[in-house]
């Protein structure tokens, strides 16, 4: 019954917008719009996140890393903030948590209205997590030694301080626009759990479920000039792996389409890409032809007639409780995994040693994960944003309740891990074996709790289910 009731949705508007629903609403009135960029690549060799087999910290720069954001304002004076950056995202929920707190005290956002979000590349600095999440302050994390960490933290505050700069330029530059959106299709991304990355030829049929659509926003000024395209698209940005930093694909991407329309400002989200890879993949050559593959697909949209968004903007927020299968890993489990002659790999003994650490700091261990969702309505455009790595089954169920026109962004806000879905839970292997506690894996109804509360979230910006109070 829950799955027939998940997909028996309408869209409904709420009371007192009745102009919008029968189209009498003057299409793309009253929008205000401001964007801002900056450059974020570190200034001195810093650890790089992403790899774990890594052993030294970044030694040069392929093209510049960013943060850019883009303000929006309706007719009623709702604004909105997204964020995006070529970072390989915050962890947990630290870092994100303390730039929210510092962009609401200087400008009055809630966290409903602002959008963090990360490119996920895996060439890009590594950043600092909450201080209970390390094994101590002389203790190595992973590959990196104490020193190595004080650079991230002192990159990390740097970073902060050029993000909330960032959104005051943003919304300081704010005036009328007119947004439109689309989707086109780019078909690089292949599912890497059914199709094994060594033994695939041009020839090889690929299997398993993908999300080729590449969503797209166009910011339009007052002089018709392009002020900012967003766009996104469902795959790790894994096709680098060397020691310089870069956005990988998306980074190639945005430079592509900002060298094709000067002036413009452009804007990458990574969508629930987390078991999709760029294939083939590692070298330069191949990154750049991604990239531009993908901007050429976002420039086909652009050059087609798109939806002209009428000036109203909804956003809402809420988080659920999402259990794990089993319980956490005890204290004398915790004492054998992180032995020195365990046998477990490196990575498996530090995150042994942080719980431990957790424990003798009187910190329990966590039980369950309080997952953050989103749902914005930027005119007749809506978008779901979730946390974390989240595989595609979210992406092709959403599109089943919502419309194939809905926009989906994940490895925002925060990272958790992997979100997998009820299938990937079932089949098992990578993605489907971590959470946010060791390798204690996510309960089996993960699936279904985070599709009910987008759709509860969705209703409280005016979607509702059919039927329903």
């Amino acid at each position: 019954m829950k799955k027939l009731l998940l997909l028996q949705i309408i869209f409904i508007c709420i009371a007192g917008k009745d102009a919008l629903c029968s189209g009498t609403a003057e299409s793309g009135n009253g929008w205000k719009a401001g964007v801002a960029s900056v450059i974020i690549t570190p200034g001195e060799p810093v650890w790089m996140a992403g790899y774990a087999a890594r052993n030294s910290p970044a030694e040069g720069t392929l093209h510049d890393l960013w943060a850019k954001a883009l303000a929006l304002e309706d007719t009623e004076g709702k604004q909105a903030l997204l964020i995006t950056t070529d970072l390989i995202g915050f962890r947990g929920s630290y870092m994100s948590g303390r730039i929210l707190d510092r962009l609401g005290k200087k400008y009055g956002l809630q966290a409903d209205q602002v959008i963090l979000s990360s490119s996920h590349t895996h060439t890009g600095p590594e950043l600092m997590r909450a201080p209970e999440d390390y094994p101590g302050p002389d203790v190595a994390t992973g590959q990196f030694s104490p020193d190595e960490r004080e650079k991230i933290r002192i990159y990390s505050h740097q970073l902060e301080d050029r993000i909330v700069e960032l959104v005051g330029e943003a919304l300081n530059s704010l005036a009328p626009a007119r947004l439109f959106s689309g989707n086109g299709t780019a078909r690089f991304a292949v599912n890497r759990r059914t199709n094994t990355e060594s033994a695939l030829r041009p020839s090889t049929q690929l299997s398993g479920p993908v999300d080729h659509s590449v969503p797209v926003l166009k910011v339009v000024g007052a002089q018709e000039e392009v002020k900012a395209v967003i766009f996104g698209y469902a795959c790790h940005a894994t096709v680098l792996s060397f020691y310089q930093w870069s956005g990988d694909y998306p980074g190639f991407a945005q430079i592509a389409l900002e060298e094709r329309f000067p002036g413009t400002t452009a804007m990458f989200f990574a969508g629930a890409g987390a078991d999709q890879n760029p294939l083939p993949r590692r070298s330069v050559a191949l990154a750049e032809q991604y990239g531009k593959t993908l901007a050429a697909a976002v420039e086909a949209v652009i050059n087609e007639p798109m939806e002209e968004l009428s000036s109203y903007l909804f956003t809402a927020q809420s988080r659920v409780d999402l259990k794990f299968a089993n319980e956490v890993p005890g204290r004398d489990e915790l004492l054998e995994i992180a032995g020195e002659a365990s046998g477990y790999p490196d990575w498996l003994k530090v995150s042994a040693k942080v719980l431990l650490r957790q424990l003798e700091n009187g910190i329990p261990l966590r039980t369950s994960y309080d997952y953050p969702v989103q749902f914005w309505r930027i005119g007749e455009q809506n978008m779901v944003i979730l946390g974390g790595e989240v595989v595609v089954d979210y992406a092709l169920r959403l599109k089943e309740i919502f419309g194939d026109n809905l926009f989906i962004m994940a490895y925002a806000n925060e990272g958790m891990g992997y979100i997998p879905s009820a299938r990937v839970l079932k089949e098992g292997g990578y993605e489907g074996e971590r959470s946010p506690v060791f390798t204690t894996p996510w309960a089996s109804d993960i699936e279904m709790l985070i599709i009910n509360e987008v759709i509860r979230v969705a209703g409280q910006t005016g979607i509702s289910l059919a039927g329903s109070e």
